[in-house]
């Protein structure tokens, strides 16, 4: 077997990130495969799960998580293998008149006869220039002011449309292309069991594989293997978890103390210095220089040292 090998069946969680978390059934019908229309998603957690798929002969389907149901129907239904059965009449047409409005405005509600709904108004005292020559300058217009009356953009009530027939709902007919095959997903010869993997998180394992007709058998085997290892393994995983918590709280309680001694190391080395060279008084230090001088020109030499410039 090899990545591009065909098979019937693809069962199992896809977990990827946090965006991809589905449990994927794929089917094989006619040389393609299906997924499933519905979208399954997995248990998410740090406990060993058990999933299992169950494909009847009379072409209904149930996936189960920990031996609960989590999806079931019909495989014509939630998968694309055969034509719909039923389709929209294409000479069918909604009716011109037909009144899918809920609401409407009332057509007896009018608008006051003083309901100002101009914002802005030509100012009354504005006058227009004497020296303004419409030939030249064009129709005068008078400068616009708020209109102090105003009340906004008058709109008519709203009432239920007393002719509201609904959303028209397009009919349907059988489809003649639609024809049933009682043999969908009835695969014979499966001798092979393979694994597509896909991991970059270390730790998981995949084991206690069963392929059978019997789902009572199925359920039975789940109880025996998973169902009698689950309690303990979860006792188990809160236990070490704990032991790992508590090692890195001592491992970050240890490193804390270690930098706090460091810091007291560096504090009393550097009150020892001090004590240990206690400042110097100028007369010393320019007889020093002196003598230092003295030793580097040789015995017969002099160095003269003004007093103003002091080190």
């Amino acid at each position: 077997m090899h990545s591009e090998s065909e098979y019937y069946i693809m069962f199992g969680p896809d977990i990827c990130g946090f965006g991809n978390n589905k449990v994927q059934v794929i089917l094989h019908y006619q040389g393609k495969y299906h997924e499933n229309n519905k979208t399954i998603k997995c248990r998410i957690n740090k406990d060993t799960h058990l999933y299992t798929l169950i494909i009847r002969p009379n072409a209904t389907y149930e996936v189960k998580i920990d031996n609960q149901q989590v999806a079931t129907g019909e495989l014509e239904d939630d998968w694309q293998f055969l034509p719909p059965r039923k389709i929209k009449d294409p000479y069918a047409w909604k009716p011109r008149k037909w009144d899918e409005r809920l609401q409407i405005e009332d057509p007896e509600d009018k608008k006051p006869e003083d309901w100002e709904d101009f914002e802005y108004i030509p100012d009354p005292e504005a006058k227009k220039p004497d020296d303004w020559n419409e030939a030249m300058d064009g129709e005068w217009e008078g400068p616009l002011i708020p209109n102090l009356k105003y009340k906004g953009q008058w709109k008519p009530r709203i009432i239920d449309n007393p002719n509201y027939q609904g959303e028209w709902i397009h009919p349907e007919i059988d489809n003649p292309k639609y024809k049933p095959d009682p043999t969908i997903c009835h695969y014979y010869n499966i001798s092979v069991l393979g694994l597509d993997l896909w991991q970059v998180k270390s730790g998981s394992i995949f084991d206690n594989f069963l392929l059978t007709n019997d789902e009572e058998f199925a359920e039975e085997v789940g109880n025996k293997t998973w169902g009698i290892r689950k309690d303990i393994e979860k006792q188990w995983r809160e236990l070490y978890e704990e032991m790992e918590k508590r090692k890195q709280e001592e491992e970050a309680k240890k490193r804390k103390e270690e930098e706090e001694e460091q810091e007291d190391d560096i504090w009393g080395l550097e009150k020892e210095e001090n004590e240990e060279d206690p400042k110097e008084e100028p007369g010393n230090s320019d007889r020093q220089v002196q003598e230092d001088n003295r030793g580097l020109l040789g015995e017969n030499e002099e160095v003269r040292v003004d007093q103003k410039d002091e080190l």
